[in-house]
């Protein structure tokens, strides 16, 4: 049977109107994005050095936030947002916040652990060492947040020390200025070289450089030692957290953590050690999701203001992304 000309009119007429109720409604949600891109961009000083790096940025850009808005629109104890890593892919992530090319050894020389006569019960329920002045403000850099915690405990006195005096000053190059790799290995410094100078005389340049030295022997503080947390035990790691900062290193290369941005870390995550972050105390929320309380590196626009929550006492030995497998902490 022939369709009628007026209606076969009225189809292809409600197809071309369809069409471009879509098209307007894709060109809509690009225009908005755009917008968004171009906010981000005044936001975080982002220059591109032409149009089609822009281009590239923005499609980067638009897919990040896309996989935000899906996560987020689950229900789970936390959340992700933009911050400045949001025009990066994952693997350019990796790349330059984490150290996955760097050896995490397996076996490390045995310590002693003066805390392990500790009582578990002794212990306080929550801890946050910031309200006690021992936690320096949040670097957009690598940080020791370890050493100059316990030398606040020590002497009274709270001082930012100059990762950039170990990025460049350790000839074996391991400890990548506390950003990842052998925290004992930075700690092995810090005591051969009679501690470090202040941040304000070393600053960080983001990138190695020849060593000062007449810089660097303006040594401010030091330490005499350093301990290793027994590894995979999170109850001798909270035994040393109620006590002073403690260095962990942690899986912190995937998308998740890439875009964290607020509550209590938990699910699944990596074990493949490749960032060094400092635990700086432990709680429970309201639900009674037991924490740890961690300080990143990577400015106040990452995370909590630059912290991060991370589920504890997890089922898995290795802790939440592996912090429990490598903790160790410096003695005064």
């Amino acid at each position: 049977m022939a369709i009628p000309k007026a209606l076969l009119l009225a189809i292809v007429g409600c197809i071309c109107l369809c069409s471009s109720a879509v098209l307007s409604a894709r060109e809509l949600g690009d225009t908005a994005m755009v917008e968004r891109h171009e906010q981000w961009m005044a936001k975080f000083n982002r220059v591109y050095k032409d149009g089609t790096e822009k281009a590239q940025r923005f499609e980067v850009f638009k897919a990040n936030v896309a996989f935000i808005e899906s996560f987020n629109a689950e229900n789970r104890k936390f959340w992700l947002g933009v911050n400045q890593f949001t025009d990066l892919t994952n693997d350019e992530f990796r790349a330059t916040k984490t150290n996955k090319g760097l050896k995490m050894s397996g076996g490390r020389a045995p310590t002693g652990f003066k805390y392990s006569n500790v009582s578990i019960d002794a212990l306080p329920t929550a801890v946050d060492w910031r309200t006690k002045g021992v936690v320096t403000p949040i670097k957009d850099q690598g940080q020791c947040v370890a050493t100059e915690g316990i030398v606040k405990l020590s002497t009274g006195k709270l001082i930012s020390l100059s990762e950039q005096e170990l990025v460049d000053c350790d000839v074996h190059g391991v400890d990548q200025g506390c950003e990842g790799g052998e925290m004992d290995d930075a700690f092995k410094f810090i005591i051969k070289n009679g501690g470090l100078t202040t941040e304000a005389n070393y600053p960080y340049t983001a990138q190695d450089g020849q060593c000062k030295t007449s810089i660097a022997s303006n040594s401010v503080a030091t330490i005499k030692g350093y301990e290793d947390v027994p590894a995979n035990d999170e109850s001798s790691l909270m035994k040393a957290v109620a006590n002073q900062p403690v260095s962990v290193a942690v899986d912190g290369g995937d998308v998740i953590f890439q875009h964290y941005s607020g509550g209590v870390m938990t699910g699944s995550c990596g074990t493949d050690l490749d960032h060094g972050i400092a635990a700086i105390g432990y709680g429970m929320t309201s639900d009674g999701t037991k924490y740890w309380l961690l300080k990143n590196s990577w400015g106040t626009t990452w995370g909590e203001s630059g912290y991060l929550r991370m589920e504890k006492d997890i089922s898995d030995k290795s802790g939440m992304c592996g912090l429990a497998m490598q903790p160790s902490y410096p003695t005064e």
